[in-house]
């Protein structure tokens, strides 16, 4: 009978139940909260404490990804990761780590800003809420976090730091020559000393040249605009399909001027410093991907009357066959290349039907706008474009190559520009095929080729000097004839764009940013920090059609006259300026987070530098520093990794922090998936009202349902709550199922059912200590048996190999093991219940805190040593063998186990005489260890 069929009249008193668990947990969470239990001692500032008993250690710094704070609060797929990193911190502390472990929120962003447009409730009255939720139900885990220094990224005492932070990018300048972020006021002291011309300058000339070098500047560029969420977002907030991550509404590109940040200067590193960081190799690989660094060279192809169209190409040994180019239709030299008429022989397939070049243009132009990224550079799309009506001349042969528009092409990559050159593209070819355009082979296709573009290997033909040569020579060849000629140079590119940091809404850090009359933006001094977010009567951008790709945005703060029209004196005398409208995007505070964790009630620095050396400084030579261990989703792998790199590095660079990478060993959870069911109309029903009638056949209601598998979610009315496991079961035994449910990399599905199991280990751990009946401690002072004490020092082992490597599925199957020994055993030694205590508290806290302390221990085992194996035990005084004969087992012998295998084949011999026979054998084998086998 299961625990949940008994009646309370069945239980004994003294029995751990899920009432008993409850109880349990809450006073020991009470406990740890009234005496600070996880307060970690910073080396200076008012978080120092020498006398913890971890001061000066050395230390562990355990990060979680900070989650958003939905109103929706934690799935058991949610904590996951958290219970992971739980362990790890708890484990950590008990093996002498000082361990910072903490939990903020991640609360600006657009969900809080969407209900507080469809209800008007202010997003931070929803957002705080929200946060408490979340806190409670963190409280309710037994996660050992240090709350002094939880942070929200919504707090003004954060973002006023954030803000900062924006102020140093802003006031920073990519030196190429050293490498490094150098403070603008050096670049200014360059142009003055190595401009005659520079002093004349007035003060708003100066400052749009330096404006143009900040690290943080406002251009004018084509940017990804969501008409449904009213505000553009960074590429990376853009789906595969072309449409925003962020509700699934489409995107546009439209050309409007934003803030943006200089990420592509710091390319190369973000690159080459993946090589000193302790991450999975497919994490690295997706960075360097997205990154994209190519090298090849910028060609220039002039055109009569205009300025030369610059390409960037890979493969610049191919450029003999460039038979036509292509731009983008938002290419800025289009309209200066465009003539009145369309040039004589013109092909009519090139026209688009159009009477001039203008006219195609225009219509063409007009199409591109209306479709997304996606549509426009789908490889399966039939290629579509037209004439400019324009020539450009190819260098290196003198031919004249027609200029077209095309939407494949795109004018955010790279220059906007392509030489095309059909016989080793395949794009190319099917464009060419559809315009009618010369295709001709640079590379010897291999023998026995029969298809369209070449994409392989070969010696170069049809190329003038670089006949015969292979790729390689060719490309080195043709660059250095490039350069020479001043027809273009080698290069490195990127597909890495510059990060676009604004955005149209209200919920965000505003930017410390004014306007003056110029035009020119400057920045507010750090004394006005925090300038904090204004009170409006409508949180709502201006709102638009979903597909309305002409559409412009319009600001929520913009509607604010009093706070946008401020008068400020900067240094000039009292002035009107105007603030900067936009708010920074959600990912700012993500950034840098975990660096506020480290001194977050210090006023007058985001962290002090002792701090920070003491806990994510570098260790040795060569280490890049950084956090000890995050843990999160791998859908971060990109966007907020790639952000937190590249602001961590500018910081870097200004000296503000010591290491040069923020996470130096980063870990991705798995996820915690479930079962959905769907009727025959396809709707979703209950998932906990759903019978299992037999294998593969369920029910719900007495009708048959379709199962899939999946995400959970409220919409697919799959949704497990950690509250009402907590409350069926206990916190540790949560925490313990999903803990053993598999290795914590992997994905796995959720089954209630499965969690009696955890359940009932807990019960029998509490059973070897506790008498059911009476209450009283049942643990006796006799020693351990030879075998149970060496199966104890075994497990000390493996579990403490296992916890260090976040093998917690495998720790608590040794511990799983151990128990059922002890239980086997009958009274419990006191040498063996302490120690499989101890082992148990990372993983389930509650109960063991409340076993130590009814084995007579005062306050917390928190910082208890974790227990460590004798050597001596942990290899078996005997070995057992079984002995084969002729394949069959008949017979086992026991030896020493450091026995000789001499002797080990003489008692195998003695002890199978008689299935011998008196037949000599012909051969005795022995594995150490495991068998003996002969044959006879």
């Amino acid at each position: 009978m299961s625990e949940h069929a008994e009646t309370p009249a069945d239980i004994p008193p003294y029995r751990y139940t899920a009432a008993s668990a409850n109880a349990i947990e809450a006073q020991w969470q009470d406990y740890w909260q009234e005496h600070g239990t996880f307060h970690t001692p910073n080396p200076a500032g008012p978080l120092a404490d020498p006398s913890h008993p971890r001061s000066g250690a050395p230390k562990q710094f355990v990060l979680d990804m900070f989650p958003y704070p939905s109103g929706a609060g934690l799935h058991v797929g949610h904590p996951l990761g958290f219970i992971g990193t739980d362990v790890f911190a708890r484990f950590q502390r008990m093996a002498g780590f000082n361990v910072l472990h903490t939990m903020g929120f991640d609360s600006f962003g657009l969900p809080a800003e969407q209900y507080a447009v469809q209800t008007g409730t202010h997003p931070r009255i929803t957002t705080e809420r929200n946060v408490e939720r979340y806190r409670a139900q963190l409280r309710m885990l037994g996660l050992g976090h240090d709350d002094r220094r939880s942070v929200a990224t919504t707090d003004v005492a954060f973002y006023r730091w954030t803000q900062w932070i924006f102020l140093q990018v802003f006031n920073s300048w990519y030196d190429a020559e050293q490498g490094k972020a150098r403070p603008i006021s050096e670049l200014v002291e360059k142009f003055a000393a190595e401009d005659p011309s520079w002093a004349a300058k007035s003060v708003a000339e100066q400052r749009a040249i330096i404006n143009e070098h900040r690290l943080a500047y406002v251009s004018e560029a084509p940017v990804n605009w969501c008409p449904g969420l009213g505000t553009v977002l960074a590429n990376e907030e853009v789906t595969s399909d072309g449409r925003s991550e962020r509700g699934n509404f489409p995107v546009f590109k439209r050309s409007l001027k934003q803030w943006m940040m200089r990420i592509t200067a710091y390319g190369d590193r973000l690159i080459d410093d993946l090589d000193t960081l302790d991450w999975p190799e497919p994490i690295k690989a997706m960075q360097r991907n997205w990154i994209g660094r190519s090298t090849g060279a910028h060609i220039a192809f002039p055109v009569a009357g205009a300025d030369p169209i610059r390409v960037f190409t890979t493969r610049p040994d191919t450029v003999y066959g460039a038979t036509y180019m292509v731009v983008a239709p938002e290419h800025e030299l289009v309209d200066g290349i465009v003539p009145a008429a369309w040039p004589e022989g013109t092909h009519e397939v090139w026209t688009g039907g159009h009477d001039t070049p203008a006219a195609a243009v225009a219509a063409y132009r007009a199409e591109a706008a209306a479709k997304t990224e996606l549509e426009r550079q789908a490889d399966a799309k039939v290629k579509t474009g037209v004439f400019t009506g324009a020539y450009a001349t190819n260098p290196v042969n003198g031919a004249r190559v027609p200029v077209f528009i095309a939407d494949y092409v795109l004018a955010g990559y790279g220059t906007g520009a392509i030489m095309a050159v059909p016989g080793q593209d395949e794009r190319d070819w099917e464009f060419a095929e559809v315009f009618e355009l010369p295709i001709i082979r640079t590379v010897q296709p291999s023998a026995g080729f029969d298809g369209k573009a070449f994409t392989g290997e070969g010696p170069a033909i049809n190329s003038g000097m670089l006949d015969g040569l292979g790729i390689a020579e060719a490309k080195e060849k043709i660059i250095a004839w490039l350069e020479a000629e001043g027809h273009g140079q080698g290069a490195t590119t990127y597909r890495l764009r510059d990060w676009l940091f604004s955005r149209q809404r209200y919920w965000g850090e505003p930017f410390p940013i004014v306007y003056g009359a110029d035009g020119n933006a400057i920045a507010l001094p750090e004394s006005m920090l925090p300038l904090e977010l204004p009170e409006v009567a409508d949180f709502s951008p201006k709102t638009f059609e979903p597909d309305d790709a002409t559409s412009s945005p319009e600001t929520p703060l913009s509607r604010n006259k009093e706070w946008t029209e401020v008068e400020l004196d900067l240094g000039d005398g009292p002035q009107t300026y105007i603030r900067e409208t936009n708010t920074m995007p959600q990912w700012a505070g993500s950034c840098w987070y975990q660096l506020r964790y480290l001194d977050p009630t210090n006023e007058l620095a985001f962290v002090d530098p002792a701090n920070e050396a003491y806990w994510v400084g570098p260790q040795h030579a060569g280490d890049s520093g950084g956090v000890d261990l995050y843990v999160g989703g791998v859908e971060h792998a990109v966007l907020h990794l790639l952000y937190a790199r590249f602001w961590h590095k500018v910081l870097f660079d200004l000296g503000r922090v010591s290491s040069f990478e923020p996470y130096h060993r980063l870990f991705n959870q798995g996820y915690i998936q479930a079962y959905a069911y769907t009727d025959d109309r396809g709707a979703y029903v209950p998932a906990e009202e759903v019978a299992e009638e037999q294998q593969t056949v369920y029910t719900w209601n007495g009708e048959k349902v379709n199962r899939e598998y999946g995400k959970m979610g409220k919409s697919l009315k799959n949704v497990v709550t950690p509250d009402e496991m907590v409350e069926r079961y206990g916190a540790d035994t949560f925490r313990v199922y999903e803990m053993s449910m598999g290795p914590l990399e992997v994905s796995r599905p959720w089954e209630t059912r499965a969690v009696i199991g955890s359940y009932r280990f807990l019960q029998r751990v509490w059973r070897t200590v506790i008498d059911e009946e009476t209450g009283a401690v049942t643990v006796v002072d006799a020693p351990a048996s030879d075998d149970l004490r060496r199966l104890l020092h075994r497990t000390i082992a493996g579990v403490r190999e296992d916890m260090a490597a976040l093998r917690f599925n495998t720790a608590i199957a040794k511990l799983i093991e151990l128990t059922n020994a002890v239980t086997k055993a009958g009274a419990t030694p006191r040498e063996i219940a302490e120690p499989l205590v101890l082992m148990l508290a990372p993983i389930a806290p509650h109960i063991a805190e409340e076993l130590w302390s009814k084995l007579g221990h005062e306050g917390s085992l928190t910082f208890a040593d974790f227990p460590v194996a004798d050597p001596a035990l942990l290899t078996a005084d005997l070995v057992t063998y079984p002995v084969q004969v002729n394949g069959k087992v008949r017979g086992r012998i026991e030896v020493a186990a450091d026995a000789a295998e001499d002797e080990v084949r003489a008692a195998a011999l003695a002890a199978v005489t008689d299935s011998l026979a008196g037949k000599d054998p012909k051969k005795v084998i022995v594995v150490p260890g495991r068998l003996v086998s002969i044959v006879a």
